[in-house]
């Protein structure tokens, strides 16, 4: 997204400076460039307020100014600054009271990971309105400049709506003899129309309502003083103040009309070959881009160059080179559709755009066009030339937002011809392989989603207490395009900025129920732990789609445990509520991990359906201190208590086994029974004998 790009202007408003720099940190951490200013008083804020800032953050009370305040100051000055109100524990009033006030949210202090998304949310949400406004201040002035071109316009223009005239400029009255505006407000544009031609006028507009687009009507024009003359109308759908209307031109002199087609269809010739020159084929592109996005109607882009040109001009001279071009100009006219808009796009580069058709339906033609200008022989004043074409193809999408873009990758393509005669179709494959080489993280995301190569590791969770399931945790893995394992919380960090988070939690799902499913045909009773992350708690289509993949692969639900995290729980509660609820319903497990870190982690506990419970990592350090062994063992206890069945990982060496068997826990997970390996393959019974 764009803010990650920029610095982001930081107001915070927070009495004890530790914490703020702590906040400060989080931004900072995350990957964002900060500028800050804590904030001290109500002078202080007035201050800087005559800046620019990018969000405020207020604590939850202050000493020195109340965040409402604060609030109260910024909208008083009309300044578009979101807000995000900290309070005290998770009371759902204080929230809606700090957003009726006037904060953009409020969330509980502490929720770190939280607050930062929240912030992005709501700098994205400024980044659309400052590019909003900005849009609406260049319309404005769009319009302005129409309006004087309309008023200086030497073609009469009228617009109306429901066939009044709502607007007419200086030509228009000029032309039907009118002095003033005033004198056509409000009347029917059929009354400046002769009677003989009105009926023929009713059934045009009639049906015109109904089409899109332009469209033309020659009639004859009635003067204010009863004259008339011959007028050719041209209708196109308009807006004017804002309103949708029709937009008519008038040409009296149909001598006039047919110079200005023929001036205005020579401004966009190419005077040596007849085709399109480059300024109005890029119009065409822009269009044909619109329609690609409104209308998912495809064109495919060829940019065709001529090979050895330069060598050829210096053989031939350049009056006989302009013979070749017009020559390989009829050549492509011929090979091409009838539809087929071409040009000449430079010297020795021509363009076709072929709409309705996708690169890879254009690519056999484009071949044949090969070997026909291969077996050419252009006869130049007696003298015989030949050449070949290198030719980039390109398409344009739904997804395709520029033209240019397109441009340049039928550009690239052609340049990668170095031995020319070929054509280069191109590959997004291709280019997100070069951004993946050179480092990108996103781009190395999508490609191994895309092809399919992310690496799936397995780790043995071992019960000390006989359970007959097998039970393994997924992990997932990325290797960069050298072969280095990527870490994971970068590229999941990246992953998770960019919105994919959902697409590869499904991913490591149906790859886990595959492989699963392969491994139970062979007799193991086999159970995988599936990271869920934050995308895939508040995603509604998560529980019906796993269902159906479930069925397909004819697997038992409780094979599966999905697992998230306590920060996560906590962060979505509700929706984490309401996704163990779901998973329940389908028989499915569910593991809450990094367990015990909360300053209250049974109430969070409370509202959720969980099967295991892992504890957090750093329960397990240091556990020869009689002090640590009693925490993990009360919180086992009450684990216990309440029947959920406990999971300790990083368990590293021997020593601490004897402790977490006392501590009656149920499964144990480390480095000491075996790391994560590609296969299933730890022998459960081992630990039985």
């Amino acid at each position: 997204m764009a803010i990650d790009k920029k610095t982001i202007r930081l107001l915070i408003l927070e009495d004890s400076q530790n914490e703020a720099e702590r906040l400060v940190s989080l931004f900072r951490n995350s990957g964002h460039a900060t500028r800050v200013h804590r904030l001290t008083s109500s002078d202080d804020l007035a201050e800087a307020l005559q800046q620019t800032w990018d969000l405020l953050i207020c604590a939850a009370t202050s000493e020195h100014l109340e965040p409402s305040e604060a609030i109260v100051a910024i909208r008083r000055q009309a300044k578009d600054i979101p807000v995000i109100q900290l309070i005290e524990g998770n009371d759902s009033e204080a929230i809606t009271e700090a957003m009726l006030f006037g904060a953009q949210d409020a969330l509980p202090q502490g929720e770190d990971e939280r607050l930062v998304l929240v912030a992005k949310r709501e700098l994205a949400s400024l980044e659309e309105r400052r590019a909003r406004r900005a849009a609406e201040v260049a319309l404005r002035e769009a319009e302005k400049r129409c309006q004087l071109l309309l008023e200086s316009s030497v073609d009469a223009i009228t617009y109306v709506h429901d066939g009044m005239h709502i607007y007419a400029n200086r030509a228009y009255l000029e032309l039907f003899g009118y002095e003033d505006a005033d004198e056509l407000e409000g009347m029917p544009m059929i009354d400046l129309i002769a009677s003989a031609d009105q009926s023929s006028f009713k059934d045009f507009l009639k049906h015109y309502q109904s089409i899109e687009g332009s469209a033309d009507l020659n009639c004859q024009g009635v003067r204010a003083d009863g004259s008339s003359f011959a007028a050719q109308m041209s209708f196109s759908p308009a807006t004017y103040d804002g309103e949708p209307c029709i937009q008519v031109v008038i040409r009296a002199e149909t001598s006039n009309a047919e110079l200005e087609e023929k001036l205005r269809e020579i401004s966009c010739q190419d005077l040596v070959t007849g085709l399109f020159n480059r300024m109005h084929f890029i119009e065409l592109m822009d269009a044909a881009a619109e329609r690609a996005v409104n209308a998912s109607l495809p064109s495919t882009l060829a940019y065709i160059r001529v090979d050895r040109y330069t060598g050829l001009q210096g053989e031939i001279g350049l009056a006989a080179i302009d013979l070749l071009l017009t020559d390989l100009a009829g050549l492509l006219r011929a090979h091409f559709p009838a539809d087929t808009q071409l040009a000449r796009f430079g010297d020795d580069l021509f363009a076709a755009l072929l709409p309705g058709r996708t690169p890879e339906q254009c690519e056999a033609s484009l071949k044949e066009l090969l070997k026909k200008i291969e077996g050419h022989l252009f006869d130049i004043s007696g003298r015989t030339a030949q050449t070949t074409l290198s030719i980039g193809v390109a398409g344009l999408s739904e997804k395709t937002a520029k033209a240019q873009t397109v441009i340049d990758r039928a550009h690239r393509c052609a340049d990668e011809i170095v031995e020319g005669n070929g054509v280069k179709l191109f590959n997004p494959a291709a280019e997100l392989a070069a951004a993946a080489n050179r480092g990108n993280l996103l781009a190395m995301v999508q490609q191994a989603l895309e092809s399919n190569s992310f690496r799936l590791l397995f780790q043995p969770i071992i019960s000390l207490r006989g359970d007959a399931h097998e039970h393994y945790e997924v992990l997932l893995r990325l290797l960069s395009p050298q072969g280095e394992e990527v870490p994971p919380a970068q590229f999941l960090a990246a992953a998770r900025d960019a919105g994919l988070g959902e697409k590869i939690d499904r991913w490591v799902i149906l790859n886990s129920i595959k492989l699963l499913a392969d491994h139970r045909a062979k007799g193991h009773n086999t159970r995988l732990f599936v990271h869920l992350s934050t995308a895939s708690l508040q995603d509604q289509t998560l529980l019906p789609w796993l269902s159906v993949a479930l069925k397909a692969a004819r697997l038992p639900s409780d094979s599966l445990v999905f697992q998230f995290s306590e920060p996560d729980a906590i962060a979505y509660l509700k929706q984490a509520k309401a996704l163990t609820q779901g998973m329940a319903e389908l028989h499915c497990k569910i593991a809450l991990s990094q367990f015990g870190c909360a300053i209250n982690p049974f109430n969070t506990l409370k509202h959720l359906h969980v099967d295991f419970v892992k504890v957090d990592g750093s329960f397990t350090q240091d556990l020869s201190n009689p002090e640590n062994q009693e925490v993990l063992k009360t919180l086992l206890s009450s684990l216990h208590a309440q029947a959920k069945l406990t999971i300790v990982p990083f368990v590293e060496s021997a020593s601490v086994l004897a402790t977490l068997w006392q501590a009656g826990v149920n499964f144990i997970q480390g480095y000491y029974l075996q790391g994560p390996s590609q296969s299933m393959d730890y022998d459960f019974s081992a630990g039985d004998e």
